[in-house]
């Protein structure tokens, strides 16, 4: 398929109520409304292609912006890919969702988190934390470096009341990530989810609330999901 053709095909699939959803939780024009579910059938005809995922992000549409991290092929990207796609992410669900997923599937996904993360703009940063809960969810614990969570952990602890919306919200999911996710620093990252307690974002229009990291992790360890692993870090 052309890009022409699969922007009129995702026009064609967007609904109003839809459209809605995504401008009330930050997207702005031009955006269709497209369900995830909604795009399925064009991934399968599209598959996996580099090339088109980058003429998809380039548009600027947040429907194409999304098919493009479902067909990229982030083992073919570079750094400097990953800084282009961060840099035209306008709101948390392509931070987050589109650029750290993609990122969580690559060799560099550490290198360039941990650059992130170390960035002054909140959405970049959004974007560092985001891509450890990913890899967390995914990866073996053995691939992880524990005395680097322990201070990712003391970093999170010391600072996340007073960084910007996102990058709170990001923080808060490590916490929950590695005390659900990463056995080795379970007991820590319960004591200092503790510590931080509740953490205020602001949600906009939208009706999702922040999760109590400490209560989180219990209710995940009380339904014995200790130790979660997802087989794909992508749907």
């Amino acid at each position: 398929m052309e890009l022409n053709e699969i922007m009129e095909e995702l026009k064609a699939l967007g609904t109003e109520r839809t459209k809605k959803t995504y401008l009330n939780n930050g997207a702005r024009e031009p955006v269709f409304g497209v369900s995830i579910s909604a795009m399925k059938p064009i991934f399968k005809k599209i598959k996996y292609n580099q090339p088109l995922a980058e003429q998809l992000y380039a548009t600027g549409n947040y429907d194409a912006m999304y098919l493009a991290g479902m067909i990229a092929e982030p083992k073919k990207m570079t750094e400097e890919d990953f800084d282009r796609w961060i840099e035209g992410a306008y709101f948390y669900m392509i931070s987050d969702y589109i650029v750290a997923v993609t990122l969580a599937e690559t060799d560099i996904a550490f290198t360039v988190a941990d650059r992130f993360i170390d960035s002054k703009d909140e959405l970049t940063m959004s974007a560092g934390w985001s891509c450890y809960d990913w890899l967390l969810g995914s990866r073996k614990d053995s691939e992880f470096d524990k005395d680097k969570l322990l201070s990712m952990l003391y970093r999170v602890r010391d600072t996340i009341h007073n960084q910007p919306n996102r990058t709170k919200y990001a923080m808060n999911n490590f916490i929950m990530s590695v005390g659900i996710s990463y056995l080795p620093l379970h007991e820590e990252a319960k004591k200092i989810a503790v510590e931080v307690g509740k953490v205020e974002v602001f949600m906009g229009k939208t009706q999702c609330k922040t999760n109590v990291a400490a209560e989180y992790i219990q209710n995940a360890a009380d339904k014995g999901k200790l130790g979660f692993k997802r087989k794909h870090v992508r749907c």
